[in-house]
């Protein structure tokens, strides 16, 4: 629905801020490549009060890092364990004993790097330095309009002022300080370089002999290479005429800037990138502008949802969640790699991504009209295809056999239970149709269609003729969505028959768009593919589970994701409605559920017909649904946030909003997945309806 939305309204009336160090309105500035989160300083001055909740990490998405291997595993080759596929062994590398040092040493590397510490060094008059509890009067304020971090307090009775800003385009960090404390020499900032670590907060602080930090300083500047083992990168400092920068008590990694003597304002700016840079930096008032520009831009084009018309009371909330999960979405999943769980916050599971969850990261771009943002990492699968393909061809299947917990170069990490998943599979034929949607032509067609072919091969190939039933089957083994139950033992789970559907009807028109007669092997296998299972009336999360509803009610309610993340390929409408029924009525959702379970559920609602429990389940109070004052989701403690609940978010605001489409034809009216009843009227513009 139209409705020329005042989008600075809407943005900056649900910037954030603080007035406090809390580690939930730990702020982030950056531009989906780079990122720099702060405390209420406005930088990294007091890691230790985050550390253990938010830690304050200053990422790219070009920074990793790779431990040397022991000595004991260099060369060594990882061992598979054969699992029976109908009778034939397949093998999956899932079991550490006996190996352990190597499983855990390629899970942990390469890892995500933390850059650099940038942070405010406040001394008292007698040099003593200033403690969290010095620190009071606490003003700050995330203008998401601009992309600009404002943070202002008091010490030793003074006022400080903070900017910070990422340039829009580049890996760059700009700040600007004001007070008299600057001047007296009592104010500066500090620079600190880590040793590269897999754990939560990337960094290693105790390990300074195993690396180095070589400073080739000028007239206010600074180049400065890192080396860690086999890896290396750069960072360019600039500051105020007439500040100094020196190393802090005979630290080779630790640096002290300050301006004593030059007036009350001090500016850097710092560039990291992986290669040496070249030319001079731009200063910080052109870094300002770039941000703005970044930013206005970001919020001026694509889709808006405005509910400032509405009157349910949860509604405002609800706006809160989407202006933010916008913000914090653009920032970590819209870059040039398939984002990580955290992005570029923290490392969880290492810093690598999870590619099943690539799906709620980012498709939500495409349905809010910004594609690009989409596209950015779509790049990876061309990247990796070959990499793909030779881990179909070890398994005896064809095509490709996407990875699931992946680094830059498509390389799969060991575990218990990722490489047996398969619901990822189909995700870049899902790419694919967006991007053809977006671009309908030659071009899209020549770019994905092998990626198409290739993963409509494997997944036919997968499928399993079973002569006892005359059906092709998934599994076993398999790991589903939910990933809860035993390998060996999981067939036919329904999401991924209704995937299995849709991707290979979708293949064989990718076929048809490149002059191709169908494929016969894909019509047979998705023609006499395994019904998704049911039972009184409703579907189960697996064949067999007749107890989904009374013992398996946790974790991910994956069969709803049939009709609602998917258009619902052999799927009954009417049936999916009593399965949104039931499962809402007794899903254990404070069990081990995660954020992106209860957009699922919402779209699978709203498909279904049933838009007040769309909103419902939306808006459930519970732990792994809790949106804190930065936006972000946590999930537990390892988990301070959690990218796939606010890209779920943004996905099912979007379908709610403007729609569907389904056999050609779309949902019917505006807001097909709100309630009716006067109390929700939401207005939206430049919207596209999901898939």
């Amino acid at each position: 629905m139209d409705g020329n939305i005042d989008r600075m309204a809407l943005v900056r009336r649900n910037s954030p801020s603080s007035n406090s160090f809390d580690p939930h309105a730990a702020f982030t500035v950056g531009n989906g490549e780079f990122a720099f989160t702060a405390d209420a300083t406005g930088l990294q001055t007091f890691p230790d009060l985050y550390a253990e909740r938010f830690p304050l990490c200053t990422a790219s998405h070009w920074g990793w890092h790779t431990i040397p291997a022991p000595e004991a595993i260099r060369g060594a080759t990882i061992r598979a364990t054969n699992y029976d596929a109908h009778g034939r062994p397949v093998p999956y590398v899932t079991d550490k004993t006996g190996q352990e040092a190597l499983f855990d040493w390629l899970r942990q590397n390469p890892h995500r790097l933390h850059l650099g510490r940038i942070g405010l060094d406040l001394r008292h008059a007698d040099g003593a330095p200033a403690l969290p509890t010095d620190i009071g009067q606490i003003d700050q304020r995330l203008d998401l309009w601009a992309g600009i971090l404002y943070s202002d307090f008091v010490f030793d009775g003074e006022t400080v002022s903070v900017l910070t800003c990422c340039h829009g385009e580049r890996d760059l960090l700009a700040v600007r300080v004001r007070s008299p404390l600057v001047d007296s020499g009592r104010l500066g900032v500090c620079i600190a370089f880590p040793y590269g670590s897999p754990v939560m907060g990337m960094a290693d602080w105790e390990s300074a002999h195993r690396h180095q930090t070589i400073v080739e300083q000028g007239a206010s500047e600074a180049h400065i290479t890192r080396q860690l083992d086999g890896d290396r990168y750069h960072a360019h400092l600039a500051w105020s005429e007439g500040a100094e920068l020196n190393t802090v008590n005979g630290d080779p990694h630790r640096f002290r800037l300050t301006g004593a003597g030059q007036g009350s304002t001090l500016e850097v700016v710092c560039h990291f990138s992986p290669a040496a840079g070249a030319g001079p930096l731009p200063p910080v008032s052109e870094c300002v502008a770039a941000s703005e520009s970044h930013w206005e831009t970001f919020w001026s084009e694509g889709g808006a949802v405005d509910f400032s018309d509405c009157t349910d009371p949860r509604a405002s909330e609800l706006e809160r969640r989407v202006v933010l999960s916008q913000y914090v979405t653009a920032l970590h999943s819209g870059g040039s790699l398939p984002p990580a769980e955290t992005g570029l916050l923290c490392n969880s599971w290492y810093g690598k991504f999870h590619l099943e969850m690539h799906w709620w990261h980012a498709v939500h771009f495409a349905v809010w009209n910004r594609f690009s943002r989409l596209e950015a990492s779509l790049g990876y699968c061309q990247r990796i295809r070959d990499r793909a393909r030779v881990a179909a061809a070890v398994q005896g299947y064809r095509g490709a056999r996407w990875p699931k917990m992946a680094d830059p170069e498509g390389r799969d990490s060991p575990s218990p239970v990722g490489p047996l998943l398969i619901w990822q599979q189909p995700h870049p034929i899902y790419y694919a149709e967006l991007a053809y949607r977006q671009s309908p032509n030659a071009e899209t067609i020549a770019r994905w269609q092998d990626v198409v072919f290739d993963t409509a091969e494997f997944m036919a190939s997968y499928a399993a003729w079973d002569a006892a039933t005359e059906r092709y089957v998934l599994g076993p083994p398999l790991k589903s969505v939910s990933e809860n139950t035993e390998a060996r033992a999981t067939t036919n789970p329904t999401f991924e028959l209704t995937y299995w559907r849709f991707g290979l009807r979708v293949a064989q028109e990718w076929r048809k768009r490149a002059g191709l007669a169908p494929n016969p092997e894909w019509n047979a296998v998705r023609e006499r593919l395994a019904p998704a299972p049911q039972n009184d009336g409703a579907y189960l999360l697996q064949e067999g589970m007749t107890d989904t509803y009374t013992t398996w009610n946790w974790e991910h309610p994956a069969m709803l994701g049939a009709l609602g993340v998917l258009p619902g390929d052999g799927i009954d409408a009417e049936t999916m409605r009593e399965t949104v029924k039931r499962a809402l009525s007794c899903w254990r959702w404070e069990k081990k559920t995660w954020g992106w379970d209860l957009p699922m559920a919402a779209m699978a609602a709203a498909r279904a017909g049933e838009p007040d429990l769309a909103v419902d389940v939306l808006l459930i109070d519970i732990p792994q649904n809790t949106y804190v004052t930065n936006g972000h989701v946590p999930q537990r403690a390892d988990l301070p946030a959690y990218l796939p609940a606010n890209g779920g978010l943004l996905a099912a605001v979007a379908l709610m909003a403007a729609g569907w489409e389904s056999g050609g034809g779309s949902a019917p009216g505006p807001n097909p997945g709100f309630p009716r009843n006067g109390r929700w009227s939401v207005r939206s513009e430049g919207l596209r309806p999901m898939l």
